[in-house]
């Protein structure tokens, strides 16, 4: 959907998206044969789009892949009544319009050949070439008859790895979801739910990472039509109403967005700024997103100013004559062209008041970049040609997600995780929940390198994606210069440092699991603790994720730091859930240990949390309609507990408080005394008890040291699940 730069004051558009209706295309589908020289009416459309980004392109190719699409399908049709070469059809259009080039326009039209025809995957190859055979093979599923119930994760779980090879294969799919929801009305109102949550899940966000955002604007409007019936008419009558109060004549007086617009013309225009001007409507969940953060909408919310110049130095001359002539909303200025999202995302963003108060969100963009926000990965035509033709580049950012646009960073990381995940629903339950972090972060490695990890990272994270299985030996971190524990949460630039033990002699403890985001530090995590169930349990292993470096042999890189450890939720093997294989954890918010009433809850990956009864965290669950799964202590009377000691500061306290445990037969697995504030001191100690039984008489032994005035079980911030 290219663009042109138009002359200063050009005039204002509104900008909306073509919807695609084929009922006349499925009729000229079925008007028969024509000559080999004239390429059929039923594509005339594809051809139109694909020659508008592609003036010299070779449509004889289209047109053998559209006679083999139409003969293969003759004869089907789909739910909705329409023959379905239809849907071939649609969904070349979808990618024609986007850009693609015209391989994926082949491979597009006879994506559903091998999958539902006769054709063999060995005729296309013969046909089209092993780059249109690949593609097909890539989006085609794989059979319910073979895979079961595991056909679904084990389709995308194949699909992904061929986009690892071919990017194009996900633009196909992506195009291919697209048509398919728009049309899912047909379906049984279990099927369209069904199928909306995993476009939810898994498709919108892949459109997002690659770039699509005209692809996945659609599909969430489409979802959320369907999972949300009711908000969805809500919104529309908001929509409506805001419409019909800027139809008539003074429309620009009514419409505050239109003014604005109005005046930004004019202002680039006496700049000498050549600029197009454009309103770009919000799509329903943007607008239903907007609603729910102000609470009130105002008439600037149902859309968004598009500023679209020739080159990248216009971008800042705009935003300068904005700044200048109106006044900016600083908090909502952003440059992502100095610094590009991972999606290849380009623009400047910015908001400014009008005369009258009215704020409206302004976007500022080449007509490169445009092209690139709406098709992304589409854009780059064929991205694995010596000269794709897209153009100039835009600079490299620093974190290397975009060094090879074909192969993103989030991508090479998810093909990475997947190959240990070799149960179908591990793997299907980890890629949604890796897909659902919509944000990155970078953090800076000392070595000079960078890692790329979801918003809400932790040293757990950077630990796994620096060093893999090795990270098992992690034993602290220094975060921008200063010791960290292994659970700190990283920041976008921060840098980290990771040390790891010299011996292999110990391994990740089950609290790890409770700072872990990315599913290869959890998949890793998991497997060494399923492997090794007898270690969980030994004081010299399992450092809680608090423990900082100096417990536990010596750190490399650098000297040994001094002590700095810190207490983790309680943890022990004497647990059982009514879930079988399901791993268990115990909560840090509660801290159980035998024999405490307990209940459990199913959290991300599948694993079960344990809490006490009284615990706070077990009403809110229920009052969200989350189900408790029943849980029991086994046999084995071991358990880690952590203790908070509340004591006036003296002379050998410390000393007198571990003797106090010692004396428990309590071995000490981390400490942390906090600085004395008014003469109190908090002590918190994480122990590992040889009998759960014996927790009452530590407790006052404890509390008969003088000085200490109470001792609790620790009460952490309930983690989410």
């Amino acid at each position: 959907m290219s663009a042109e730069a138009t002359s200063p004051g050009a005039p204002i558009r509104r900008r909306g998206r073509p919807r695609i209706d084929l009922r006349r295309l499925g009729r000229v589908a079925l008007l028969g044969p024509v000559s080999r020289d004239r390429l059929p009416d039923a594509i005339g459309h594809v051809a139109e789009a694909h020659r508008a980004h592609y003036p010299d392109a070779d449509l004889s190719i289209l047109r053998r892949a559209y006679v083999l699409a139409e003969s293969s399908h003759r004869g089907q049709m789909r739910k909705s009544g329409e023959p379905y070469i239809t849907h071939p059809l649609a969904v070349t259009l979808i990618l024609a319009q986007l850009g693609a080039e015209t391989t994926t326009l082949t491979a597009s039209l006879l994506h559903d050949t091998v999958e539902d025809t006769d054709v063999t995957l060995d005729q296309v190859r013969d046909q089209f070439g092993k780059e249109v055979c690949y593609l097909v093979d890539g989006v085609t599923k794989l059979e319910k008859v073979d895979y079961g119930a595991a056909a679904e994760p084990e389709t995308f779980r194949k699909m992904l790895v061929a986009t690892g090879d071919d990017v194009r294969v996900m633009s196909i799919k992506l195009a291919d979801r697209l048509h398919n929801m728009r049309t899912l009305g047909v379906m049984r109102p279990e099927k369209q739910a069904r199928i909306a949550k995993v476009t939810r899940d898994v498709l919108i966000p892949l459109a997002e990472r690659l770039g699509v955002q005209a692809l996945k604007t659609e599909l969430e409007d489409l979802v959320f039509a369907i999972l949300h019936p009711e908000e969805y008419e809500r919104t529309r009558a908001l929509i409506d109403a805001a419409a019909a109060r800027t139809e008539g004549s003074g429309a620009a007086r009514q419409d505050p967005l239109a003014a604005i617009a109005e005046s930004v013309t004019t202002v680039l225009r006496e700049a000498g700024i050549p600029a197009e001007v454009l309103i770009r409507p919000r799509h329903f969940v943007s607008v239903h997103r907007v609603g729910v953060k102000r609470g009130e909408l105002r008439g600037t919310d149902f859309g968004r100013l598009l500023v679209l110049v020739g080159e990248d130095a216009d971008c800042y001359a705009v935003l300068g004559e904005l700044h200048t002539c109106f006044t900016p909303v600083i908090s909502e200025f952003k440059d992502f062209i100095a610094a590009p999202k991972f999606n290849l995302y380009q623009s400047l963003h910015t908001a400014v008041v009008g005369e009258d108060g009215a704020v409206a969100e302004v976007l500022i963009r080449t007509h490169r970049m445009h092209k690139v926000a709406e098709a992304g990965v589409i854009a780059l035509g064929n991205p694995y040609a010596a000269d794709s033709g897209t153009g100039p580049q835009p600079a490299e950012p620093a974190d290397g997600e975009r060094a090879d646009p074909t192969r993103p960073g989030w991508l090479s990381r998810l093909l990475e995780w997947q190959q240990s995940a070799t149960d179908p629903d591990t793997f299907w339950t980890t890629l949604r929940a890796d897909l659902a972090q919509d944000r990155e972060i970078t953090v800076f490695r000392t070595d000079g390198g960078t890692l790329g990890l979801p918003a809400g990272a932790s040293c757990v994270d950077a630990a796994y994606a620096q060093y893999g299985d090795e990270a098992h030996n992690c034993i602290g971190a220094r975060v921008n210069g200063r010791l960290a524990t292994l659970g700190t949460v990283l920041s976008d630039g921060d840098t980290v440092q990771l040390l790891l033990a010299e011996d292999a002699a110990s391994g990740p403890s089950p609290d790890w699991l409770d700072h872990a985001r990315t599913p290869a530090a959890r998949i890793a995590i998991t497997g060494w603790l399923d492997a090794h169930p007898e270690d969980t349990q030994r004081p010299h292993v399992g450092r809680p994720a608090g423990t900082g470096p100096g417990q536990h042999g010596h750190a490399r890189p650098g000297p040994q730091p001094q002590q700095t450890t810190g207490s983790g939720p309680a943890t022990a093997a004497s647990a059982v859930a009514d879930r079988p294989d399901a791993p268990v954890r115990l909560a840090g918010c509660c801290t159980p240990v035998p024999p405490d009433a307990v209940t459990g809850f199913v959290v991300r990956g599948g694993a079960v949390t344990v809490h006490r009864l009284e615990c706070p965290a077990v009403a809110r669950m229920r009052s969200i309609g989350r189900t408790p799964v029943g849980v029991s202590w086994t046999d084995s009377t071991e358990c880690r507990v952590t203790l908070v000691a509340e004591s006036f500061g003296r002379p050998r306290l410390l000393a007198d408080l571990t003797e106090a445990i010692a004396t428990a037969d309590a071995a000490i697995i981390s400490a942390t005394v906090e600085p004395p504030s008014e003469q109190r001191v908090r002590h918190t100690y994480t122990l590992q008890l040889p009998d759960a039984a014996g927790l009452p008489a530590l407790m006052r032994a404890m509390r008969d040291v003088p000085g200490v005035y109470d001792v609790s079980r620790a009460k952490h911030r309930a983690a989410t699940v």
